[in-house]
């Protein structure tokens, strides 16, 4: 089982979108996947039409659980999703006072990682959306994960965010047994502005060797598949923006890129 994370310390670079139109393309793969929600705003949660105010299963129990309930508390939260071969542990509001209630607590980091562990053999590909603060839910996703995908808004506050995110893997890292493999993804890119254009050319400066080829454009599309509750990538298979992210997909699979740079903006 492959397990992916995405992550920023900037909200609204398109983190959500990435992890489910990613997902959706797994899935047409015939790959089982699993997304984990582990933003206390459950942007991916209300996406697949859950309300993360009102759910009272959602990855919060797993908190609560001992080491030895983890696999069958999971089980008990785990919803279908719309999409076949999709499926879904989801985040709600009451997760926000994990870091509060829990504190240092010993071994608290790797309640993902260990619930991962036991669902082992149910799927072939996990994806976790992060919350955008540093605190014992990312750490937990930072922990179970074997590669991050960092999406970065293509505009100047949102390099910003990039740099704390870095100074945070620099942190992580020295906690892991081994090293954390990870990409740059520049999103929502509009050519017609120079902002985005200085953007990614700044990005391409500063972290060439870990950005990814593809640009990730702006798609009026995306959300319109999110009123769906549906992948951009199942709805409108021919969208730029899904055609975007099978380029993307392919660089993280690492398969041959066919498109240089820029997918159809």
């Amino acid at each position: 089982m492959k397990i992916w994370a995405v992550a920023n310390q900037k909200g609204g670079v398109g983190k959500t979108t990435t992890a489910v139109n990613l997902a959706g393309l797994l899935v047409r793969q015939e790959q089982r996947v699993l997304l984990v929600d582990m933003d206390p705003h459950g942007s991916m949660t209300a996406y697949f039409g859950h309300d993360p105010d009102m759910l009272e299963k959602s990855n919060y129990l797993l908190f609560q659980a001992s080491s030895a309930e983890l696999q069958d508390t999971a089980r008990q939260i785990l919803l279908p999703t719309s999409v076949e071969g999709l499926s879904l542990l989801p985040a709600s509001t009451a997760m926000a006072t994990i870091d509060r209630q829990l504190g240092a607590q010993k071994g608290k980091g790797l309640v993902l990682k260990q619930t991962m562990q036991g669902l082992n053999q149910d799927f072939d590909h996990v994806i976790i959306d992060c919350p955008p603060l540093l605190g014992i839910l990312m750490v937990n996703a930072l922990a179970a994960c074997e590669h991050l995908v960092l999406p970065v808004q293509t505009e100047f506050l949102a390099l910003k965010g990039l740099e704390r995110m870095m100074h945070t893997l620099e942190m992580i890292l020295k906690s892991r047994n081994g090293d954390l493999e990870y990409t740059i993804v520049a999103t929502m890119y509009d050519k017609r502005t120079r902002a985005a254009q200085e953007s990614v050319e700044m990005l391409k400066k500063l972290y060439r060797e870990y950005l990814a080829e593809t640009i990730i454009p702006i798609d009026t599309q995306f959300r319109e598949a999110s009123k769906q509750g549906l992948p951009l990538s199942v709805s409108q298979p021919k969208a730029r923006g899904t055609l975007a992210y099978e380029e993307l997909l392919k660089e993280l699979q690492g398969k041959k890129v066919t498109h240089l740079k820029l997918v159809n903006t």
